[in-house]
């Protein structure tokens, strides 16, 4: 029987109209190469079959070419939000999240193991040079295969049960990956804010690879670049997640211009980028992104006095009535969005933590439980989000087919006499003269709740947590740290509980993977050991002692076993009830409210839609490519 995903496969082959083919029109921003020169007219640069975007059937109009847009970031690292709005991707999702053929003409799966793509006959890259298999091969040979480059051996996420798949070149537009097992993963690896990179412009990273150029060469960019040997070099050269190399070929809608240090990055247009609306105009009709350098504290005050054409980050709703009244003075649009979390504020209670005594608490799930009930959502809905979000537990939301009202309520009400009981149940009877109950080893119970300190929600919310878990006998403190400090000690089992965002991806339907549910990352600040176990192939980290946890792990591997999306789906609410039931991570609420804004005069930005990083890759399913300012608005 065809699956829904094969379906959708054999449709992704974009016919585009005959009429096209010789009807093609670009901007003319750029005329001329690196070197000066001329650039072919612009149906020589597009692929033989482009990617033909549909705009009238999704209710957006064709548009017109022309203008900057300006987006404020907090930092230099922050060029990194390009490469996932841009969401140029082999195969990538759609507003109805379907997955489309992208880059690729199109793709073949069978039995959810073996992977044919068909590339795009005369596509090339930013710099001119062919995207073809070989692109692909380098990849996989030079890069994957390299000891030297990829010391780990094989990106985990490409393994299935710890075995690599084959690749081949069936011939220069067609390549193919296999499995002997199922991996139903792979597709939405690709297709993900940030995606498994298969290929790299093989033509212009040649230069930097050993296997390739003389030892000589290599030792005057080593020199030139100040870095500590061709590997560092290579690596710095070919980043693709933070586009800081101007040199950098790409596919993406926009290329990178500006070198780091600066405080505006400018990204031009990609003459030969796939993309074109059905009136045969290239994509995007936006010249020119501008991305300025900012305070993150003040990106909303200056995206309020009309600084910025385009702001989606370092915005939250507590901006909102700030950013809506500056409708009334600039030319300025201000959307909500939904957000797709499972909560916009969660508690990790650390599993993995030095502490003995905390670990073995937070293993005692009548404690995670009397954690959550002792939490009054209503009130921090209220409070903070003023009743528009939704009280849930960490679990997706309902716009995800999988959504069930027990898990959004689970151990979720505010119920501070059952939370008191399952304390006492639990060993923490004892109470010292302020009320505070008492550990085993008798030191009072204080959490301290570790935060990157991002964004104000968090504080707010932690305010109301720490009045309700003082009714019940826990103090908490709360610690500020720099992100990149704060994933070290919680990696190193020094955090006792953090805080941050719920599960990313609230809307997920059965095709996509539940690893978010189970250990399978360093990141998951529940259980960042057990997590990192799962990454290394076993070979890092600690496989976990919870039966729970491993109950989870066993559901995944099932889940990349399952033969169609009726067992996917099974498996996924199995999954979801262990994980709410457990509460492993403790939700408060989620379809929060996020600001978009935009300058009044750009064109088919969605009114309404759903903000999240993955699937979503924030703006990128909603094609930034297709904005355009309408000059006459």
């Amino acid at each position: 029987m065809i699956s829904r995903r094969q379906a959708l496969a054999l449709l992704a082959g974009t016919l585009v109209p005959g009429k096209l083919l010789a009807a093609y029109r670009d901007s003319g921003f750029v005329s001329e190469t690196g070197n000066g020169t001329p650039l072919p007219p612009v149906a020589e640069r597009l692929p033989r079959n482009p990617r033909l975007v549909n705009l009238s059937a999704s209710g957006r109009s064709t548009g017109r070419y022309g203008g900057s847009l300006r987006i404020l970031i907090g930092g230099q690292r922050d060029i990194r939000y390009m490469p996932v709005i841009s969401y140029a991707r082999l195969v990538g999702y759609n507003e109805r999240l379907e997955l489309e053929a992208d880059l690729v003409a199109g793709f073949e799966i069978e039995e959810e193991r073996i992977f044919t793509f068909r590339l795009r006959e005369g596509h090339r890259w930013s710099d001119g040079s062919p995207f073809t298999a070989e692109d692909f091969r380098f990849v996989w040979e030079d890069m994957f295969l390299d000891a030297e480059l990829y010391r780990g051996g094989m990106p985990a996420s490409l393994k299935v049960n710890g075995h690599e798949p084959r690749f081949e070149v069936l011939d220069p537009l067609t390549i193919r990956y296999s499995w002997d097992e199922p991996n139903p993963d792979f597709l939405t690896d690709i297709a993900s804010a940030s995606p498994l990179r298969l290929m790299m412009p093989s033509a212009y990273l040649r230069q930097f690879h050993s296997k390739y150029q003389t030892k000589e060469r290599l030792k005057e960019l080593v020199e030139k670049e100040h870095v500590k040997d061709w590997v560092a070099l290579f690596q710095r050269m070919s980043r693709t997640v933070r586009p800081e190399n101007p040199d950098l070929p790409t596919l993406d809608a926009w290329c990178n211009r500006t070198a780091p240090p600066s405080g505006r990055f400018v990204f031009e247009r990609n003459p030969y980028y796939h993309r074109v609306d059905e009136a045969g105009q290239q994509l995007p009709y936006v010249d020119r992104v501008l991305l300025d350098v900012s305070s993150s504290d003040l990106i909303a005050a200056k995206t309020g006095t009309g600084e910025s054409d385009l702001q989606f980050t370092n915005l939250d709703f507590s901006d909102y009535t700030f950013l809506k009244s500056a409708e009334q003075r600039y030319p300025l649009k201000v959307d909500l969005w939904k957000r797709i979390q499972g909560s916009r504020v969660c508690l990790f209670p650390n599993l993995n933590c030095k502490d003995d005594v905390w670990r073995a608490l937070w293993r005692d799930v009548r404690v995670r439980r009397a954690l959550s009930l002792a939490i009054n959502r209503r009130e921090i809905n209220k409070a903070v989000f003023f009743g528009l979000a939704s009280e849930s537990a960490n679990t997706v939301l309902p716009a995800s087919p999988l959504f069930n009202e027990a898990y959004r309520t689970a151990w979720a009400s505010f119920d501070p006499e059952a939370a008191n009981r399952l304390l006492d149940e639990a060993g923490l009877s004892e109470r010292n003269i302020h009320g505070t109950r008492l550990l085993a080893d008798g030191r009072p119970a204080h959490i301290t709740v570790e935060s990157a300190g991002e964004n104000s929600v968090e504080g707010d919310v932690l305010e109301l947590v720490r009045d309700y878990w003082a009714e019940i006998g826990i103090r908490i403190f709360v610690r500020v740290s720099q992100r990149e400090l704060l994933r070290r000690r919680l990696k190193g089992g020094d955090t006792i509980m953090t805080v941050g965002q719920g599960i990313d991806n609230g809307i997920a339907t059965a095709d996509m993977s539940p690893k978010e549910l189970a250990p399978t990352t360093d990141g998951q600040q529940q259980w960042p050991l057990w997590g990192l176990h799962s990454l290394s192939g076993g070979s890092d980290g600690r496989a976990p002692d919870l039966p729970e946890a491993q109950h989870l792990l066993d559901l995944l591997t099932q889940w990349q076993n399952a033969q169609d999306v009726a067992e996917r789906e099974q498996i996924w609410q199995r999954m979801l009830h262990t994980f709410t039931d457990q509460v492993f991570t403790i939700g408060t609420v989620n379809a929060t409210l996020q600001p978009i804004v935009h300058a009044r005069s750009l064109r088919n930005v969605p009114a309404e839609g759903l903000y999240g990083y993955d699937p979503l890759s924030y703006l990128g399913v909603y094609m930034p490519d297709t904005f355009w300012y309408d000059r006459d608005a």
